[in-house]
């Protein structure tokens, strides 16, 4: 059986990504344990680990309320895709002729294709959002380096936020696509001179959409 904590942490996340929650309203510890039906500890649990992972901030003597994205967070938050994935994509690009890299290039092609279908057809934002960052979850992972995973995984709430917010603006969507696949590119040609440049593109890019949008 899901321990406790879990069954919280599962139960209010999903209440986030169906957008049961509102950022202008502060919500009560004690009336959602009593919703799930489990006491204020593993509750508790739950919320402070939410807190970790940038879902909501704790009020104190309150509640807590959905996090409003920041400039920092922003800086932050593209500053660790930048860093973690130019490494990434830099080792593929040097491995580009090993049966382990040709792997990941036919898995990579496969959702170049389901993108460009949603591109061409339902321009679904949404649904974009999820086969891009499984193009890039697939890179973090070719590493097999736990803790590059682990931390993606820990900021992927917040990058899929940025990243829908981005694709909403107009051609945001067509340049992703270009731009995903010139870093595939690089990556099968073993271009190890410009995947750095080519990688550092799709970070400025929606990070100077994402400042723009805060102002």
């Amino acid at each position: 059986m899901q321990p406790l904590n879990e069954q919280a942490y599962e139960h209010l996340k999903q209440m986030i990504a169906s957008n049961q929650l509102s950022y202008n309203e502060i919500y009560s510890e004690t009336k959602i344990a009593k919703e799930i039906g489990i006491s204020r500890t593993p509750c508790r649990d739950a919320i402070h680990r939410l807190v970790q992972e940038g879902f909501i901030d704790i009020i104190p003597s309150k509640g807590f309320q959905l996090h409003r994205l920041t400039e920092t967070d922003i800086h932050e938050i593209f500053q660790f895709r930048s860093a973690l994935e130019a490494y990434c994509t830099l080792q593929i690009s040097k491995e580009y002729n090993t049966s382990k890299a040709h792997l990941l290039f036919l898995k990579l092609e496969s959702i170049m294709v389901k993108l460009k279908v949603i591109m061409d057809t339902s321009h679904s934002i949404e649904e974009f959002c999820e086969y891009d960052f499984d193009f890039h979850t697939l890179i973090i992972d070719y590493m097999e380096n736990a803790l590059f995973t682990n931390n993606f995984q820990l900021f992927l709430y917040r990058m899929k936020r940025l990243a829908m917010s981005s694709l909403a603006h107009e051609n945001r969507m067509e340049e992703t696509y270009t731009e995903h696949l010139a870093i595939l590119e690089s990556m099968k040609t073993g271009n190890v001179k410009d995947i750095y440049e080519v990688t550092m593109l799709h970070m400025e890019r929606p990070k100077g959409i994402n400042l723009e949008d805060l102002q």
